[in-house]
């Protein structure tokens, strides 16, 4: 669905998914400071906004105590974390990741704050989950997205997992479209980004990969569509920081 953008120039029969993964197992070292430095602590405000509005979901739903979340690219698993910092403890979080080295980073920060009766991390694809129908009260996914092989495929997928009237939230990057900013976003995407990710990551394929990824992304109204024909309904769309990521939300 859409461009086909890729980290790196591989060869026809290494997927997206499979450079993806070994992007990140090569980057996992530098990406929690780089991804701090980049957006400037900002990224911390959209995990806890993201968050704000699943523990509301989650209260109106009278589902907070004993809830099972998914969240889907974990990562290092800062978006897991960050919710259980954030009150979340009566829940149990499942983080699903393609990159083993990312999710090595992930389990030493949850084991260092005796959080791994809260949260459990393992390798997955977001195409293939090995989870139950209905297993999950709501999924989060926090700049992955993008990152999916086959969006549609992965957006359903996870609707999958959650039970009825379970809710879905995507943070992800997006463009801005006004003066000065969307300016501003450009030089620093298309040129900042890729050589301080270069120096400090050593890989410079991963922060010209990024830029890419985002331009490419259907974002705004065109992801809901896509939200809505795998199933969600509501959908909706949160612009933050001038337009530089969006929330969206939609409900099984």
């Amino acid at each position: 669905m859409g461009t086909r953008i890729t980290p790196y120039s591989a060869p026809d029969e290494e997927s997206k998914k499979e450079q993806v993964a070994r992007m990140f197992d090569n980057i996992a070292h530098s990406y929690d400071f780089l991804n701090h430095l980049f957006s400037f602590g900002i990224d911390v405000l959209w995990r806890k906004k993201s968050i704000r509005i699943l523990k509301q979901h989650l209260a109106k739903s009278d589902a907070a105590v004993g809830s099972k979340i998914m969240d889907m690219a974990t990562g290092t698993a800062d978006f897991a974390i960050e919710a259980v910092r954030m009150g979340l403890n009566d829940i149990h979080i499942t983080g699903v990741d393609i990159s083993p080295g990312m999710l090595d980073v992930g389990r030493q920060k949850i084991r260092k704050r005796g959080w791994d009766d809260r949260i459990e991390l393992m390798e997955g694809d977001s195409a293939n989950l090995p989870f139950q129908t209905g297993t999950f009260d709501a999924f989060t996914v926090a700049f992955g997205v993008r990152n999916f092989e086959y969006l549609d495929r992965g957006l359903a997928e996870m609707h999958r997992t959650l039970k009825p009237g379970g809710l879905g939230i995507v943070l992800e990057f997006s463009k801005p479209r006004r003066f000065p900013m969307k300016q501003l976003f450009a030089f620093y995407f298309r040129f900042v980004m890729p050589t301080i990710g270069k120096l400090v990551s050593k890989d410079a394929a991963a922060y010209t990969y990024l830029p890419e990824s985002v331009q490419a992304f259907p974002e705004g109204d065109k992801f809901m569509k896509i939200m809505e024909s795998c199933g969600y309904k509501n959908c909706e769309c949160i612009a933050l920081t001038g337009g530089i990521a969006s929330i969206y939300t939609g409900i099984k």
